[in-house]
């Protein structure tokens, strides 16, 4: 997930002026909405962008602009599938606090309890850092992700990554110099806990424990495929022919081992079946009240990363609305070219939005973030 988009995400929502006359709230909306999403395709040139709203009431609606496929003109929809990035960590979060309910995973527990030896060297270890710091980002450890920046995309497209080996790769790491840092390790780490005090890995949790008991139908991981199954929209980056100073050319990121996100990123997923994670899990129906407080317990963030008033909780991010009261979500974004934001508001309504191209420019992250401001503040 790029920084730019995580504040962006903080700054845009705290910024805006929402709509008083209840009569023309949800008209002014839908336009407003449109109004957004066609902006990012038309202006800003980004392939397609696609939104879906929840209302407090439960009542759906659904916007969207520009193509799914650029190869045939297929338009955009908020019914494809599509790589959700770091939501993935609020399911692999949950799940790690379901199991804290049942007694099997202490979230005050270090990781070398669970995964012995396994974070040492090069100044890291895992006897000074518990499992509500990797949920945090309190850990201290650096992002795989940074190691892999400069990597040929022809190798990350067919690699697949094995966890422990993405854990390799940050430890190689220099040490970050802020006490809050954002960092997909922390979940492939999670995700290996979980497979030791559960005996399955990861996923098979997650799956076994949110996505089937939600019928999330449309939620799955991927393992190693490079393809997404069944209707989706199709991904596309920008990479410049030459170096820095050569001509943008847009790529077709849609064959991507998403390997590399692990726990921490390699959902599939649609805007509907998030939209009903994050209702299910926020209306207690996968925690108990306890746990769920915890989750919603935040630290700082990064100001860099999720503006001057954004915090973290356990797989979840924070902010105000201009509307009254804060934001709660994540964002995700993948390399291949699919970036999403999903929030709710303190009311109960919803947004999962998606586009299916990296935005370019900081004015292209504003008006996606727009959005994100119009739906939750009619």
């Amino acid at each position: 997930m790029p920084s730019a988009l995580l504040l962006a995400f903080a700054a845009l929502l705290a910024s805006t002026a929402p709509t008083s006359d209840p009569s023309t709230r949800t008209e002014s909306s839908r336009t407003s909405l449109q109004r957004s999403l066609d902006e990012l395709t038309g202006r800003h040139d980004l392939a397609g962008a696609a939104a879906l709203v929840t209302d407090p009431h439960g009542k759906r609606w659904s916007a969207a602009s520009g193509q799914a496929d650029l190869r045939t003109g297929r338009a955009m929809n908020a019914t494809d599938r599509y790589r959700i990035g770091s939501i993935t960590k609020t399911f692999t979060a949950a799940t790690a606090l379901q199991l804290t309910d049942e007694g099997l995973l202490s979230l005050d527990a270090s990781v070398e309890r669970y995964l012995p030896g396994l974070v040492r060297g090069h100044g890291y270890d895992g006897r000074a850092i518990t499992v509500r710091q990797l949920l945090q980002h309190t850990s201290g450890l650096p992002d795989h992700s940074d190691a892999l920046a400069d990597a040929a995309v022809s190798w990350l497209r067919r690699h697949h990554f094995a966890p422990r080996e993405l854990v390799e790769l940050a430890l190689r790491e220099p040490r970050p110099t802020s006490p809050w840092h954002y960092s997909t390790t922390n979940y492939v780490l999670v995700g290996l806990v979980i497979e030791e005090v559960t005996g399955r890995p990861a996923e098979a949790e997650v799956t076994r424990r949110v996505i089937e008991p939600l019928r999330l139908d449309d939620t799955y991981w991927p393992g190693s495929s490079p393809t997404i199954r069944g209707p989706h929209s199709r991904s596309y980056f920008t990479v410049r022919e030459g170096g820095a100073d050569g001509a943008s050319v847009r790529v077709d990121g849609t064959t991507w081992n998403t390997s590399a996100g692990g726990a921490g990123g390699a959902l599939v997923s649609t805007a509907a079946d998030v939209n009903a994670f994050f209702a299910a899990l926020f209306g207690g129906r996968l925690l108990s009240p306890e746990r769920l407080a915890e989750m919603r317990t935040t630290v700082a963030g990064d100001p860099n990363r999720l503006g001057p008033e954004g915090r973290y909780g356990l797989g979840l991010i924070t902010g105000p609305l201009p509307c009254g009261g804060r934001f709660t979500g994540h964002t995700g974004g993948t390399r291949a070219g699919h970036h999403t934001i999903s929030a709710a508001a303190p009311d109960g309504r919803q947004v999962t939005v998606v586009v299916n191209e990296t935005p370019r420019t900081e004015g292209a992250t504003n008006a996606l973030l727009a959005v994100v401001n119009t739906a939750l503040c009619p």
